[in-house]
């Protein structure tokens, strides 16, 4: 595999681990608020080999590691890295928009994975339009919501909230769909240079709190990130 990016530290992407982050290249959305959108297509690559060399150096220090992209589930190499991550005695965490269940249920089946974040870009009903691909098939996204749900690797499911995207119904809809007591994360919209289209503004605290308010009966684990 090639990588497009590499943060030796990092105490937020892994949670509860001390872990390293690996960025990979490409993706299969267009998300039109990504603020990794200089991932679409890098500029500057790492390859693999040099950045195992680097996390087996800090394996001592390090208890894990988080992919994420991009869509890390592009590269066909993505479990064969999985499983030298592993064998260093480190734990992996997978971040993925959930397009390729085919390759998120051979991870899973393997056991590659300790934890997997996934993104709910919105409601089925307005997932094409978030996601930036209008044409999406939204059974690929159900299945990988199925696999989550009825499979055994911890997981969250993660909503990043643009005011100019997503209505309160969309949120109704998310927590009907997703039911349970899994993990889920209201990520606020941040604004930045990276970003893919600057239209954007970040929600308040206080409407955070009233997206929380609607998902919290269905979706009793929910909680709000990246919001002062």
């Amino acid at each position: 595999m090639q990588f497009a990016g590499y943060q030796k530290l990092t105490l937020l992407d892994f949670p509860g681990r001390l872990a390293a982050t690996v960025f990979t290249g490409g993706c299969n959305f267009r998300c039109p608020f990504c603020h990794n959108s200089e991932l679409f297509v890098p500029t500057e690559t790492y390859e693999e080999e040099d950045l195992l060399n680097i996390i087996k150096k800090r394996a001592g220090v390090l208890e894990g590691v988080a992919i994420t992209g991009g869509e890390p589930t592009l590269h066909p190499g993505l479990p064969d890295f999985m499983r030298k991550v592993r064998d260093m005695g480190l734990m992996v965490k997978l971040d993925s928009n959930g397009y390729k269940p085919d390759v998120l249920k051979s991870i899973l089946d393997e056991g590659l994975a300790d934890y997997v974040a996934m993104d709910i870009k919105s409601s089925p009903e307005h997932y094409g339009e978030v996601a930036g691909l209008p044409d999406i098939d939204m059974n690929k996204i159900y299945e990988s919501v199925d696999l989550l749900m009825n499979g055994k690797t911890p997981f969250e499911f993660r909503t990043t909230v643009i005011p100019e995207l997503h209505a309160a119904e969309d949120f109704t809809a998310i927590a009907d769909w997703i039911a349970g007591d899994e993990p889920y994360f209201l990520q606020g919209y941040k604004d930045s240079e990276m970003v893919y289209d600057r239209r954007f503004s970040q929600p308040t605290a206080e409407l955070m709190e009233k997206i929380r308010d609607i998902v919290l009966l269905r979706l009793p684990n929910t909680q709000i990130r990246g919001v002062e």
